[in-house]
């Protein structure tokens, strides 16, 4: 089999995988179902009925339409192919058929991978020393800058709203607000508890530790969104900030500790210059967290539907980073694997980020 028959063969598979996952078949029915609804003579009787019902039928349309015509191109190219064996201008047209199909089919995939209702939001990011003192609190300190870094690359605005430091070094937790088309949708792949292996710099006998860290991501949400908060769930305390700010901050109780009563969440910010700032800010982050308690437990839910067995909430362990006794940062979640872990830890994470949005493409709705 050569390279190009190979390749369209891929092609031809990876459409009709996406096509199954969606259901395209299935959509195709219901358009037809739709079609004779509206012909019905009654149809418009209850006009915010009907209205609903035209647009389900063109966001039907819409997605069965394309995935038909990808699809109708992927196997065209296979069958042509099989007839220009003979013919190099034949083969030469296929070849860029099938490199255009390739870009295509990563755009609408890209595309489907964050299709979710906060995935285009802005983030916030916040990160959780575990057990380990000095050793894990370094360990948030240098994932902190791998994200950092991270967001310089793709020229996210950043703001640390909250931190605390260590006693001896590193960071206990911090909270970042990340500002950017696609933040959260791709963010939204690093939720989870990250591993350290490594010889230890806090060490005298120079041994091995292990420390773990937990990533939080919260969409940045719309005041429109409706996650209600009543005022009466709240606890609200003001205290002197610790964090930058200058002299009139330190002198000011400026920072603003938010309990939710009923979840028994606590938030803080302490970065901003007044206590209303931080008011807005804990409470931004507060709404953030109530929305990824509600989908944790609908993912949850959905996963017990499916049968799976595999942890659906946000706090199993997805990455484990070995500096020592080799070098290796690999995802436990798609078996992506690097042996550049210095790469990694100044902000390379796209090829995790992407593969795992790949692999729940089964997940989209």
């Amino acid at each position: 089999m050569s390279e190009l028959e190979t390749r369209l063969n891929q092609l031809v598979e990876r459409v009709d995988a996406i096509r199954g996952i969606f259901d395209i078949p299935g959509k195709s029915v219901r358009i037809k179902e739709l079609d004779a609804r509206i012909q019905q003579s009654d149809f418009w009787d209850d006009a915010q009925s009907a209205q609903k019902v035209m647009q389900d039928l063109s966001s039907l349309r819409e997605k069965v339409d394309v995935w038909e015509a990808i699809g109708r191109r992927t196997h065209d190219a296979l069958d042509l192919y099989g007839i220009a064996e003979d013919d190099p201008d034949l083969l030469a047209e296929l070849e860029g058929e099938a490199s255009a199909l390739e870009a295509d089919l990563e755009t609408r995939e890209f595309t489907l991978a964050m299709s979710g209702p906060h995935d285009g939001a802005g983030a916030i990011l916040s990160i959780h020393a575990g057990a380990g003192g000095t050793e894990a609190q370094d360990w948030t300190q240098m994932l902190l800058r791998m994200y950092l870094r991270w967001t310089e690359k793709q020229r996210y605005k950043t703001f640390i709203t909250d931190e605390t430091q260590g006693e001896e070094a590193g960071i206990k937790s911090v909270t970042v607000e990340i500002n950017g088309a696609n933040a959260y949708g791709l963010l939204r792949a690093e939720k989870g508890v990250h591993r350290l292996v490594r010889l230890s710099p806090f060490d005298s006998n120079n041994r091995r530790h292990t420390s773990f860290a937990k990533v939080e991501v919260m969409p940045v949400l719309d005041e429109d969104i409706d996650i209600q908060i009543d005022p009466k769930d709240i606890e609200i305390e003001v205290f002197l900030s610790s964090g930058a700010g200058g002299q009139n901050v330190q002198k000011n109780q400026t920072a603003v500790r938010i309990r939710h009563l009923p979840t028994g969440l606590i938030v803080t910010s302490q970065n901003e210059r007044s206590q209303g700032q931080n008011r807005e800010m804990a409470m931004r982050v507060l709404r953030g967290r109530l929305y990824e308690m509600e989908e944790e437990k609908r993912l949850t839910e959905k996963a017990k539907l499916k049968g799976k067995v595999d942890d659906a909430n946000f706090g199993s362990q997805i990455r484990s980073y070995v500096l020592h006794p080799y070098q290796m940062v690999k995802d436990l979640r798609t078996d992506v694997e690097t042996g550049n872990t210095a790469a990694v830890l100044d902000g390379e994470i796209d090829m995790f980020i992407e593969a795992w949005l790949k692999s729940n493409l089964q997940d989209v709705e």
